[in-house]
């Protein structure tokens, strides 16, 4: 939760830029560290991307023990929707989370989020079938089903239900079979390394997992990629170009695990961050998943603190990550009812 908010607060400035652009702008090294905001000491902006993280690990907090996610994850996306169109909660805001004013920032949301979100708040519309494109933007297969779906690999389902959880909850608003299924690959990842495999070993299963599905090709195939051109040497911002710019699901997805098998090659986290984001393509959700990867698979002690420190909202990220903990792990909803209520309205 934390290492995707730092990736998603460094890539932001930077989201449109062109890796000439970002050098021209930064030095040849691009981006270094958070660029100075409008308001010096200010924390540092978190967009659409850890905002509906931080939403999907309250939705999967409220669902009930062995219910079904989709239903109650379509009203967390919700409530995340509010805050794009409000400024501020208001008196009957539902549950901790939205009663955070922080939230309430608009700042690039998807095109696919916010038009599948106005969809499924006339009904819910349950996931199409499986291999084929979804009733919900069925053409849409941008990367804002990965950046946020990190939380299904955090919630200890095991690979399986992890991947279908992912991958019907990212139908809520892309409906293209890359964009679900490569959401789906990223909660398998996460899942696998929090359960100690080692970080090439879980690409490979994971690619292994999903290659007999159908319309499984692009993520494969950027999976591959990924692992092929992580072989050809030193991690640089031109070969992370030749797997994409991640502005799709499966090319974000795939910059994610180059940028941290630099980590495993070399122990540079704060390299791989910084890898994420200084390239020509989508900056702050590429960073995000690279931080949730990073993060999942090396642990807290070995972020960057001085950037976790800066983040916005830091505290409520600390805060939801252990009850992540405390929920799925340790089965202690002791103090946890007050800020999640147990969504019991699934029938709506």
């Amino acid at each position: 939760m934390l290492g995707g908010a730092v990736g998603d607060a460094l890539g932001w400035p930077i989201e449109f830029l062109t890796l000439k652009q970002i050098r021209e702008r930064h030095g040849e090294a691009g981006v270094t560290g958070f660029l100075p905001g409008p308001i010096a000491g200010a924390p540092q902006p978190i967009t659409d991307d850890t905002q509906m993280t931080m939403f999907t690990a309250e939705g999967l907090l409220r669902t009930p023990a062995g219910g079904d996610t989709a239903p109650v994850l379509r009203r967390a996306y919700l409530r995340w929707r509010d805050t794009q169109q409000q400024n501020g909660p208001g008196p009957e805001a539902d549950g901790w989370l939205a009663r955070q004013q922080f939230l309430y920032a608009m700042r690039a949301p998807g095109n696919a989020c916010m038009t599948g979100l106005r969809r499924q708040a006339e009904e819910f519309v349950p996931a199409g079938e499986f291999g084929k494109p979804g009733p919900v933007n069925p053409n849409s297969k941008g990367c804002g089903t990965v950046m946020r779906s990190a939380p299904f690999g955090l919630a200890n389902f095991g690979p399986d239900r992890a991947f279908h959880a992912a991958m019907r909850c990212a139908q809520l608003t892309h409906g293209h079979p890359t964009a679900y299924l490569s959401a789906g690959a990223f909660a398998v990842l996460i899942d696998q390394v929090l359960a100690g495999v080692e970080l090439p070993i879980a690409v490979q299963s994971t690619i292994a997992r999903i290659a007999p599905m159908p319309s499984s090709a692009e993520t494969v195939t950027a999976l591959s990629s990924a692992l092929a051109i992580a072989q050809l040497g030193e991690a640089t911002p031109e070969r992370l170009e030749l797997i994409g710019a991640g502005w799709t699901a499966e090319t974000c997805l795939a910059i994610a695990v180059y940028c941290a098998l630099h980590t495993y090659r070399t122990g540079d986290v704060r390299g791989a961050f910084l890898l994420a984001v200084n390239h020509s393509g989508d900056s702050d959700s590429t960073g995000a998943v690279a931080g949730n990867l990073l993060g999942a698979t090396y642990g807290l002690n070995a972020l960057p603190m001085d950037w976790i420190g800066a983040l916005e909202g830091r505290d409520e990220l600390f805060r939801i990550a252990d009850d992540l903990v405390l929920n799925f792990f340790y089965n202690d909803r002791t103090d946890l009812d007050s800020r999640y209520p147990i969504d019991t309205e699934l029938a709506r």
